[in-house]
């Protein structure tokens, strides 16, 4: 029990950090930087994905048949980072094509946003205010989409 509280508190610690201002790239080849696409003015979804992982893509898909409704009601942005490496990147441009995601992809070939963050694992999901991030999720099953918008209602009421 003492490990899960001094987990769960090096957690909530770990939750207030910033989103670092990281280079990566557009879907379509162009540098940004990660402070050019965070939601300023409310909640940004950071989801770290790749073609090779189906709980990743699962994730997306469900985010993405709620995400009009979400960005409506709650102004959220959904930010999906793919970690393709050199070799497989050339897969997320047919697969977005093909899913219709309405959201933006970006692609992290270098995974240097991926480390800044501390991310060993995918999929990573993260929810920023502005650039503050305030909760992580590791892993992914069916569902649990909704716990997200749950954690943004719960953040907005404080």
């Amino acid at each position: 029990m003492f490990s899960s509280v001094i987990f769960l508190f090096i957690y909530s610690v770990n939750a207030q950090e910033n989103i670092p201002n990281t280079t990566f790239k557009t879907i379509s080849g162009k540098s940004i930087e990660s402070s050019e696409i965070l939601n300023d003015e409310g909640f940004s979804i950071i989801s770290f994905w790749a073609t090779w992982c189906i709980p990743c893509i699962n994730e997306l898909d469900a985010i993405n048949e709620l995400y009009d409704s979400w960005n409506k009601n709650y102004n959220i942005k959904v930010l999906a980072i793919s970690t393709d490496d050199a070799r497989s990147k050339k897969r997320v441009r047919p697969m977005v094509s093909g899913k219709n995601w309405v959201f933006d992809v970006y692609l992290d070939t270098n995974q240097n946003f991926k480390r800044s963050l501390n991310i060993s694992g995918i999929p990573h999901t993260i929810i920023a205010y502005g650039s503050k991030i305030i909760h992580r999720r590791i892993g992914y099953s069916p569902g649990e989409e909704k716990d997200l918008l749950k954690v943004i209602s719960n953040y907005k009421q404080k």
